[in-house]
């Protein structure tokens, strides 16, 4: 799991270019599922075919994007004007190494600061160390994605630092649960979703085209374990946590039970999350063509949307070992 999660998370991928990404699962996959396919926006379907007749078709989901900038201006000394793609806080961005699409690299710096609190996207510019527009212009181009640089660091024996926790923390439990699954009654499609940060997009195209009977979208969630966080019961290192709603999904009760009863039955330690704002994938799938009755295993992540996201193995690991429970139960609705 540390090894997978850290391939993808040192790897570049903002909402929009998620194609390197696409390439570090394709590869981890490559030979442990029945079928690999993408579609015209860019999703990854990982496909196991049931062992007999008479299962469901189980869409799992992890998006691959991450948040990042955009250059939308050259200035004429040569300095790189950006945009958020995703949420990204100016706070956060300043003093970060950014890697652009094309290999050139910078600091994220303020033309001016008088209070950080009024800091915002406008007053950054990024310096690629060019000493004029021209110069600027032959190594990055306007309309370039960038992502922070930050290497994986272990804190401790379970906690991981990392950029893009949100979602290659999925994507990992994905990939090891399909490399472990040894079989299933049920038709199992993985989905590695495109352009979640920028509205959710990927897992609308996604659920069309699969059809799920039932769906389980897997993304992090912030913890209530830090000095003044507000109230959540989601902490580090206590396991998995079940969703009971978001911003954009309310759990369907099946699968919410079918969650939360497995667990319990393997032993597998859990918690209970209700998110009071924003949203995962779980929210367009649920509204798909008729409807999919879709739940949702989160994982605790402190610092989101940082280059310094902080996750802890036994989560990820506890949710790998949920879903795999799942996926071996002959019936689930």
């Amino acid at each position: 799991m540390k090894e997978t999660f850290r391939k993808l998370s040192e790897t570049m991928g903002p909402s929009g270019a998620e194609g390197e990404v696409r390439r570090v699962l394709e590869e981890e996959l490559r030979g442990r599922v029945d079928r690999l396919e993408t579609d015209a926006l860019g999703n990854l379907y990982a496909i196991r075919e049931p062992g007999g007749p008479g299962g469901l078709t189980v869409m799992l989901d992890a998006h691959t994007d991450e948040i990042g900038l955009v250059v939308t201006y050259i200035e004429e000394e040569g300095f790189l004007r950006v945009a958020p793609i995703g949420g990204v806080s100016p706070q956060v961005a300043l003093g970060q190494r950014v890697r652009f699409a094309g290999g050139a690299e910078g600091s994220v710096a303020a033309d001016y600061l008088e209070e950080i609190k009024d800091l915002e996207l406008s007053h950054l510019l990024v310096d690629i160390g060019a000493s004029s527009r021209s110069e600027a212009a032959a190594r990055v181009q306007v309309g370039e994605a960038g992502v922070f640089v930050r290497p994986v660091a272990e804190a401790g024996e379970h906690r991981l630092i990392a950029k893009a926790a949100d979602d290659r923390a999925g994507c990992a439990v994905l990939v090891e649960t399909l490399k472990a699954l040894d079989g299933s009654p049920h038709r199992v499609v993985a989905v590695f979703a495109v352009q979640e940060e920028v509205g959710l997009r990927g897992a609308r195209t996604a659920a069309f085209r699969v059809q799920p009977d039932l769906a389980v979208a897997v993304d992090v969630t912030p913890t209530g374990d830090t000095p003044k966080a507000p109230k959540r019961a989601v902490e580090l290192g206590k396991g998995p946590a079940v969703k009971a709603m978001d911003r954009s999904v309310i759990a369907h009760p099946a699968v919410r039970r079918l969650l939360t009863e497995t667990a319990r039955e393997a032993g597998i330690p859990y918690q209970v999350e209700v998110l009071t704002a924003g949203g995962t994938d779980a929210g367009p799938i649920h509204t798909s063509r008729n409807g999919v009755p879709t739940g949702a295993v989160s994982i605790p992540c402190r610092h989101l949307h940082t280059p310094a996201e902080m996750v802890d193995l036994r989560d990820m690991e506890g949710a790998k070992e949920l879903l795999l429970a799942v996926l071996r139960r002959p019936v689930l609705l």
